[in-house]
């Protein structure tokens, strides 16, 4: 069992990375938390490029739900990103909908308990969002503030934590 978590900024070359970290290995679960926007497709070219990357023996599945980190074997993650913004959807926050900050608490506290509990080889790709400027809407602002909330603590429980920049790696832990 290990946790590994790649984070990086946009276009980064931190989802390639992550793969490339699990060269070889032929039992991966790809937990991919984005499904395709059928009136998306720009979004949906990118999400088959991430597919065609893919080893045919990797079984992929689409979800949100935290329990799937704990199926044991080796699972990929991409993305956490994509996956707080599916809480933050779940959980009525963007409206400011009654008890939405506890909902996506919960959430953000469940998926970080299977991250620091599952038997699982697990590898995470996110998006550092602490490098870029403040955004302006506050939906913006809510967005990057559960993330980074979200990052810090999967990196505190990491085994190992990669940085990539311009597609360079460099370790952190």
């Amino acid at each position: 069992m290990s946790r590994v978590l790649v984070l990086g900024g946009s276009r980064s070359g931190k989802s390639a990375h992550a793969e490339a970290l699990l060269a070889g290995r032929l039992d991966v679960t790809y937990l991919a938390t984005s499904a395709p926007s059928g009136d998306d497709p720009e979004w949906a070219a990118r999400i088959a490029a991430h597919r065609a990357r893919r080893p045919a023996s990797w079984t992929t599945v689409e979800t949100t739900a935290p329990s799937d980190l704990l199926r044991g074997g080796t699972v990929l993650v991409d993305s956490v990103t994509t996956w707080v913004a599916a809480l933050m959807d779940e959980s009525g926050v963007w409206g400011d909908e009654p008890g939405a900050g506890e909902r996506l608490a919960a959430r953000c506290d469940a998926l970080v308990d299977a991250w620091t509990t599952t038997s699982a080889h697990v590898v995470a790709v996110s998006d550092e969002v602490g490098l870029g400027v403040v955004p302006e809407t506050r939906s913006g602002r809510k967005f990057r503030d559960a993330l980074g909330a979200v990052n810090q603590r999967l990196a505190g429980s990491a085994d190992e934590v990669w940085f990539v920049v311009a597609g360079l790696p460099q370790r952190l832990r």
